[in-house]
């Protein structure tokens, strides 16, 4: 497949490194002659310096005969403009733009992007995705990552291994046996900050992060197992009052339990706006660093307090001070994967990475047709991939134990006429079938031939 990706900031070079590995064809357009640079020098793939919107430039990315292009520069409408160029001058059939103003994103001028009008085929929304990923945390709160597979009935859930986890030394085959009835497999371990697929005869040892795959009904009993204990998240404090805030503030209203937020904004014109948009949630005007407003908004009694500003290092700040005034659950968004090294030793609890976020949702509309979902884990070490089986694919009519599936991958659940199946070596695939799979980054490819997603089937 011939791909253009326009931007080449940290969400377009991510994209790039996964298609390129993919034995795509790339081509990375930029006006910033350095990042092009980057990518050529660091990855598989071809790269042009210009403005991505202009007709030349495209015409010089290969657009006359692209599949896809990727708009996901940090311009909206050089975005939008991308798009309308590789369709109405080179017939480009799959468009993908990044927008992030909220205008754009209101689903009244939603017939904006049809293709009489602006033909965009998938517009992705950062903030959106970044306030659902928020969401995600609140509602288990003792991970530290977490993600939603097979339309809500499974789960992909983090958890770290602490001293008095009760299965530290267990081997995975020994816990299978033990909760012979909990629908939930570990696809997935961190070790001495190494992600790798792990065996049934591994052990778990304190100070790992597990990555397990949970039917949605046993994320409770699950994290239990673990060693750890869930709590109802009634209050929160929400610094940043930003689009993100905003987003998650309004999710938090618009929840089925009643839940108290306050957000601490410190640029008054968006205070303001988020006073005016929220109707439940009180909204203090202010630095979130500040302990005196931390603590007028209730800090020492909150269950969760999100710093989620556009300053990384504000959020870690506000993070820390949180959990020193006695909040029980802090989240910070991070944008810098350099950072999250110092989430264990400042003591925060789980972080939120919009470009993770941003890179797993453009995935998961790139591999359309049998690939319903795509979670990007860690910096681009693994995905987890939920795909329907094909009656062409090599899995399709075998008993798990029979598939060749690559070192490195993992199957995490499989959807049976919409009832999800913990997967056993006996469990036979069959056509229709939803299967969700854990592959290091290097299987990736692998895994699609098992899929059968490739060009040749859109």
């Amino acid at each position: 497949m011939k791909v253009i990706i326009c931007g080449a900031g940290q969400v377009g070079w991510q994209i790039a490194r996964h298609l390129s590995g993919e034995l795509n064809d790339v081509t990375v357009v930029d006006n910033n002659p350095d990042l092009v640079r980057r990518a050529t020098e660091t990855l598989d793939v071809q790269g042009i310096a210009g403005f991505a919107s202009y007709p030349d430039v495209l015409e010089r990315a290969g657009a006359r005969d692209a599949d896809m292009i990727i708009a996901a520069t940090y311009s909206d409408e050089v975005n939008m403009v991308t798009c309308q160029v590789a369709h109405s001058v080179f017939g480009v059939q799959r468009k993908i733009a990044r927008l992030r103003s909220q205008s754009y994103l209101n689903a009244i001028y939603s017939d904006l992007y049809r293709r009489e009008h602006l033909p965009i085929d998938v517009v992705i929304s950062p903030e959106r995705e970044v306030a659902a990923a928020a969401m995600r945390r609140l509602s288990a709160p003792a991970a530290f990552d977490t993600e939603v597979f097979m339309g809500g009935m499974a789960q992909l859930v983090g958890l770290s291994v602490d001293e008095e986890s009760p299965i530290i030394n267990t081997p995975l085959r020994q816990l299978t046996d033990l909760f012979s009835t909990l629908r939930s497999i570990v696809v997935g371990i961190r070790r001495e900050g190494t992600l790798f697929a792990p065996e049934p005869g591994d052990q778990i040892f304190a100070g790992d992060e597990c990555y397990v795959f949970c039917h949605v009904d046993d994320v409770s009993r699950t994290i239990e197992v673990f060693g750890k204990t869930q709590k109802k998240q009634d209050r929160v404090v929400i610094v940043g009052g930003g689009n993100v805030g905003l987003e998650v503030a309004r999710e938090l209203e618009s929840h089925k339990s009643r839940i108290h937020a306050k957000v601490i904004e410190r640029d008054r014109r968006n205070a303001e706006r988020a006073a005016e948009a929220l109707e439940r949630t009180i909204v203090l005007h202010g630095d979130g660093l500040d302990a005196a407003l931390l603590s007028e908004a209730g800090i020492d009694r909150a269950d969760a307090m999100l710093a989620v500003t556009d300053d990384d290092r504000t959020n870690l700040l506000a993070a820390v001070r949180a959990k020193a005034a006695g909040c029980r659950l802090a989240i910070a968004l991070i944008n810098d994967p350099t950072l999250v090294a110092l989430m264990g030793p400042l003591g925060i609890d789980a972080y939120i990475n919009p470009r993770a976020t941003t890179v797993s949702s453009i995935l998961r509309h790139i591999r359309h047709g049998r690939v319903r979902q795509v979670y990007s884990i860690g910096d681009a070490e693994a995905e987890v991939i939920e795909a329907e089986v094909l009656s062409t694919s090599p899995m399709a009519g075998q008993r798990l134990r029979d598939i060749d599936f690559p070192e490195g991958v993992l199957v995490g659940a499989v959807s049976k006429d919409g009832k999800v199946l913990r997967p056993t070596g006996e469990l036979r695939i069959s056509e229709g079938d939803v299967i969700a799979l854990f592959a290091m980054a290097d299987d990736v490819p692998e895994v699609e031939r098992l899929m059968q997603v490739s060009i040749d089937f859109f």
